[in-house]
């Protein structure tokens, strides 16, 4: 999580992940694939999850397969809470 911001206000604790591109067929969406590593309680072995979220990308600038960041932003429908911040 990233702390508060003294140059913007308005970017104070917002949760910032990075993922790759995965479906971009909506006007304006993109759907994103986040991968983190947890370590298992018992076995003490680390796993891969992936979770999917939508992804508000105004433009549609963003193809398949690029490695996206993205931040919590506000809520623009019932499953899109992020935003797109850079596309590499």
């Amino acid at each position: 999580m990233t702390k508060t911001s003294k140059k913007n206000p308005e970017e104070k604790n917002t949760h910032t992940m990075r993922g790759t591109v995965v479906a971009s067929k909506m006007q304006d969406t993109i759907t994103v694939a986040v991968e983190r590593y947890v370590m298992h309680p018992k076995y003490k072995k680390y796993q891969r999850r992936t979770k999917k979220f939508l992804v508000h990308d105004a433009g549609n600038t963003a193809t398949v397969g690029q490695s996206v960041t993205i931040k919590e932003g506000v809520p623009r429908s019932k499953r899109k809470r992020y935003e797109l911040v850079v596309s590499s």
